[in-house]
């Protein structure tokens, strides 16, 4: 097993992945705060994510995240979408996406140093 077929590999490019979906998820949804009728959405992967982690297999780490309806009221326009929650949520997503990007840099910066020093 090549080191970028591991699980924890695996895992964090997962990771990336759908936090990156969220990302553009969550511009969408804000980008639609004045649409009549339009139901923000939320994406979830952690769940699965973990439980593929906690099994040990990078194939099911390679999870593919969901995108389901947000369950915020809805106002009387039918549109859902609460820029306070899309604000907070966006800044724990980046917050998230930096630490990723940063385990995956580490992963790399070892692998240059190992290289250097064989």
């Amino acid at each position: 097993m090549g080191m970028f077929d591991s699980v924890s590999f695996v895992a964090l490019s997962s990771a990336l992945d759908g936090l990156s979906l969220r990302q553009r998820t969550i511009a969408e949804n804000v980008a639609n705060i004045q649409t009549p009728g339009y139901q923000a959405k939320r994406v979830s992967f952690e769940d699965a994510l973990s439980r593929a982690v906690d099994n040990g297999s990078a194939a099911e780490a390679a999870t593919v995240p969901t995108v389901a309806r947000s369950l915020e009221p809805t106002r009387e326009d039918g549109n859902n979408v609460n820029l306070d929650t899309e604000t907070l949520l966006n800044v724990d997503t980046n917050l998230r996406y930096q630490l990723a990007t940063q385990a995956i840099d580490g992963t790399f910066s070892s692998i240059r140093t190992a290289m250097r020093t064989s």
